[in-house]
């Protein structure tokens, strides 16, 4: 059952294989013995193209609940057991991943040794079920009803550029100004940049003239950092290059962001009837260390 829906999932016998850590030929002949046993054809199959037939749709729907079920029959059986352990798979963001994240891994693992973590960092939104994630890390809240979440940090978006870039560039001291400089943009689309200024309760957006753009924030914050721009990133990752006096803040009197004013870290996890201990275990971590991480490197 579970190579039929991850078949379907995938595309291909050796996808699910892949993930099942099986053979295509293996995946095929289970799939066929299922067949067997119900005494009906569940894909069609070509040598190009897998496709459920009109039986196997409904079989498959039907399946995917059962195991769904059974994932929360053990998830059940998990919360009960002292000692948390087993595999916790969780993404990231990237920036929050390797700048707040990382830095508490040792500490975690030392506390809780016999859950091993699988960390994996992007920066596009995952499907925590279909992609079988525990946890995922990320700067909005969920729209997704069916998903949980835990907010962890509250952060604000500011403008930042290196010392020796403002010396030579034109004084900024409003959006408008932002027009004479170069601006380092994070990449959401092909759409224009646009930035959103918020002052006394007023709203300025804008299109920003954007001479770089990059879907990593690591990248943004290297440039500003060598004086090729002005970038805007969160202020938790700029926190020790503003120690170091390698970054300095922009338009201070400006509350800015490139999408919500509403940010921070929030963690989401599925809605079961049981939540497994080493996710239960992970967020309680996250929840107490996250912040106390944050305030050591803006205090620094």
């Amino acid at each position: 059952m579970e190579l039929l829906v991850a078949t379907v999932r995938e595309g291909s016998f050796s996808a699910a294989g892949r993930r099942a850590g099986l053979s295509p030929a293996s995946v095929s002949r289970h799939i066929a013995e299922l067949e067997a046993q119900l005494g009906v054809q569940l894909l069609n199959r070509t040598t190009r193209h897998l496709s459920l037939t009109e039986a196997g749709r409904s079989y498959a729907q039907r399946v995917e609940q059962v195991l769904h079920a059974i994932e929360d029959a053990e998830a059940s059986a998990l919360a009960l057991q002292a000692t948390p352990r087993g595999a916790l798979r969780v993404h990231s963001r990237t920036m929050f991943g390797t700048t707040v994240l990382t830095p508490l891994m040792p500490k975690f693992q030392q506390q809780y040794p016999e859950v091993k973590v699988e960390l994996r960092l992007s920066e596009r939104r995952i499907q925590l079920r279909e992609e079988e994630f525990d946890v995922d890390l990320q700067i909005a809240a969920p729209s997704d009803p069916s998903l949980m979440q835990r907010r962890l940090l509250a952060s604000e978006r500011i403008l930042v550029a290196s010392p020796d870039y403002v010396a030579r560039m034109p004084a900024l001291r409003d959006p408008d100004g932002l027009a004479a400089h170069r601006c380092l943009t994070y990449w959401l689309g092909p759409e224009d940049v646009v930035w959103k200024f918020m002052r006394k309760g007023n709203l300025q957006e804008m299109v920003v003239p954007s001479s770089f753009t990059s879907n990593n924030g690591h990248v943004l914050k290297q440039l500003a950092v060598v004086g090729h721009g002005i970038a805007l990133l969160d202020d938790y990752t700029v926190a020790d290059e503003f120690s170091r006096g390698r970054l300095v803040r922009l338009l201070r009197n400006y509350r800015i962001t490139n999408s919500t004013f509403d940010e921070g870290i929030y963690a989401t996890f599925l809605q079961t009837n049981y939540l497994a201990e080493k996710i239960r275990v992970f967020l309680d971590f996250m929840t107490e260390n996250v912040p106390r991480q944050i305030g050591k490197a803006r205090r620094r």
